[in-house]
């Protein structure tokens, strides 16, 4: 049976993780095996549901009961379904809920490197972008478009933050991807992948040069907005890449350019 539970108070400590701790809190960097995510809407917390995820309770709007959230609850065995009205929720989170259903979820342990580029032909490697819009889209568009893993430097924005997630329509559950040191680009040519960095330069060759469609392992490096990649990240790389561009346009967002790319290269 269902375990439906009418808030009663917003300001409840069981109802912190919706509304009152933060994404770093949620992570918890102490004791990252009892980290915590939250997944909106039911089609994202199906695919975390399919994925394997485990849920830990259910926020919902009373409408929901019955409606989109019965499958999810259904699936959820008898974890809390802490429920009001929407104008209720939204008192509580600071935000209009998408489809009126978020879940907090347990993170899941950290993959490998090696266990993310097993098998891989095509990763993609993310320096520094730090907006979830764009985390979210990238790993939306390399799910589509036939990318393997995705590596993320240390300050890149956390996937499996709130926006992130719900962006992604949930394909960083189904991704495999990781976070990596600095050391990343010698190990994977130690996995002989070659390394393309998608940057603006005179030297750059164009993103549909057939050598790097030829490359039999290729790692994408895409960098933070507005700077890009590092110059140090963009020599060590085997190859600069760019997207051709007109009209004076000089470059495209990072999302949209990595769909581009991860297309043209893709095996």
């Amino acid at each position: 049976m269902p375990n439906i539970i009418e808030i009663a108070d917003i300001a409840a400590p069981e109802l912190d993780v919706f509304a009152r701790l933060t994404e770093a809190q949620l992570r918890n960097r102490l004791e990252p095996e009892k980290g915590i995510f939250v997944a909106e809407s039911p089609k994202v917390i199906s695919v975390a549901l399919d994925a394997g995820f485990k849920p830990l309770s259910l926020l919902m709007e009373r409408r929901h009961i019955g409606g989109d959230g019965k499958a999810i609850i259904n699936r959820c065995g008898n974890i809390p379904v802490y429920t009001a009205d929407r104008d209720v929720l939204e008192m509580l989170t600071g935000y209009r809920l998408t489809r009126g259903v978020l879940c907090a979820m347990r993170r899941p342990k950290a993959a490998t490197l090696d266990s993310v580029c097993l098998n891989a032909k095509r990763i993609a490697v993310l320096e520094g972008i730090v907006d979830s819009t764009n985390i979210g889209a990238i790993f939306r568009s390399a799910a589509a478009l036939g990318i393997d893993g995705v590596l993320l430097t240390g300050t890149c924005c956390d996937p499996l933050c709130r926006r992130a997630v719900r962006v992604s329509m949930g394909t960083v559950f189904q991704i495999p991807w990781t976070r990596v040191l600095d050391d990343w680009q010698q190990l994977l040519k130690k996995m002989n992948f070659k390394t393309a960095a998608m940057a603006l330069s005179d030297k750059a060759v164009s993103i549909d040069d057939p050598k790097l469609k030829l490359a039999e392992k290729l790692a994408i490096v895409l960098g933070t907005e507005g700077d890009g990649l590092s110059e140090k990240t963009i020599a060590d790389c085997d190859y600069t890449v760019c997207i051709p561009m007109y009209h004076k346009v000089d470059s495209l967002n990072v999302a949209a350019a990595s769909a581009v790319a991860f297309w043209e290269l893709r095996v």
